[in-house]
């Protein structure tokens, strides 16, 4: 997705606005949140995002509406968002709706879908193409409100020991993955975990796995797991594109006034178009210093190993919608805007 000055300039103009509006009327009381981060604040991008948000709201709200940042476990364990946030111990969650797959398992749709889309067709599908009105039923339904705060290019497909030549040495690999991916490696023998940022490197280091994927190459670096697999794979076939979610108790937001809850969305919506452009633009001069200071090689799946990945896919699929109406209908929307985006995206884009 190429985001234009255009855009740029639109979102920060509204965000101005927004601004002046709480100077001229100011707010009734000062609000303060607690907001627990998934991600560490110096982790590029992912903690980042939540950081320029925490920024953002303060700024537009003058001070009067703060959404702070505290870092993973200081509130909550990293992965107990959904509940937490639900019952109100926390206020809000910056995180990822597929970090709650396993209250509802038809989230993942809102993290990342193998062989999905780019991020505009997957924005597209939410906001015009019936996807939200799934995602904020579901949030609706568990106490909770919800917003795609942030967004990122595609990530790599993991970090090997050794280089990955038959599809043989997937079984019994214990790696960790994330998502409706995992499903997929667990078809062609893996055996995969859900682990949080914080405990993939220790894990690895251990042996407690074999291999793990996690992000793009500006996240993994910072995670070094350049310094125990140097086999970096590529593309990111599970994850062409990552939303975020801010996640907050929906009492706490319907409290809010109406000047706050827009500054909240505006932040949002700025921070989705701030995330992206940096996820796409930074990547190369990590890629760059892994392969000449991390000692990385760089490898590109072969059309063998896609397809196999893609049959995979096709078979979690199909298991899914059998034993799950919310996945199968939240399936149904995704792949009919996709079949009616396709007559635009097929002719417009340059393969």
């Amino acid at each position: 997705m190429r985001l234009t000055k255009l855009l740029m300039t639109t979102a920060a103009a509204g965000l101005v606005g927004l601004s002046a509006l709480a100077v001229a009327t100011g707010a009734d009381a000062k609000v303060r949140w607690k907001m627990q981060s998934t991600f560490g604040s110096k982790l590029s991008i992912l903690g980042e995002s939540g950081k320029h948000f925490e920024e953002l709201v303060k700024t537009l709200s003058g001070g009067e509406l703060e959404l702070k940042f505290f870092e993973p476990g200081a509130l909550i364990p990293s992965l107990e968002g959904f509940d937490a946030a639900k019952a109100g111990s926390v206020d809000a969650v910056w995180g990822t709706a597929g970090y709650h797959v396993g209250k509802v398992p038809a989230l993942s749709f809102f993290t990342a879908v193998p062989f999905g889309p780019r991020a505009s067709e997957i924005l597209g599908w939410m906001t015009y193409g019936g996807g939200d009105e799934i995602y904020n039923k579901v949030m609706d339904d568990n106490g909770l409100k919800a917003f795609h705060c942030f967004i990122i290019a595609p990530e790599t497909s993991g970090w090997f020991k050794a280089p990955i030549t038959d599809v043989s040495q997937l079984k019994g690999l214990k790696m960790r993955f994330f998502g409706m991916g995992a499903k997929v490696m667990t078809k062609l023998g893996a055996s995969t975990q859900l682990l949080s940022a914080a405990d993939i490197y220790p894990a690895l280091e251990r042996g407690v796995i074999d291999a793990t994927e996690f992000s793009m190459p500006s996240i993994d670096k910072n995670l070094g797991f350049y310094q125990i697999a140097k086999h970096n794979y590529f593309p990111g076939w599970h994850q062409q594109s990552s939303v975020g979610e801010l996640l907050m108790n929906k009492g706490k937001w319907e409290a809010l006034t109406k000047q706050h809850q827009a500054i909240i969305k505006a932040s949002c919506d700025a921070t989705i178009a701030w995330s992206l452009v940096r996820s796409d633009a930074i990547q190369a001069d990590a890629m760059e210093w892994m392969q000449k200071e991390g000692g990385v090689t760089l490898h590109d799946w072969s059309p063998e190993f896609i397809a196999k990945f893609k049959a995979g896919w096709d078979a979690v699929v199909a298991e899914e919608l059998q034993k799950d109406p919310l996945f199968a209908a939240t399936h149904k929307s995704y792949t009919a805007f996709r079949k009616k985006y396709a007559v635009w995206g097929d002719r417009a884009y340059l393969k």
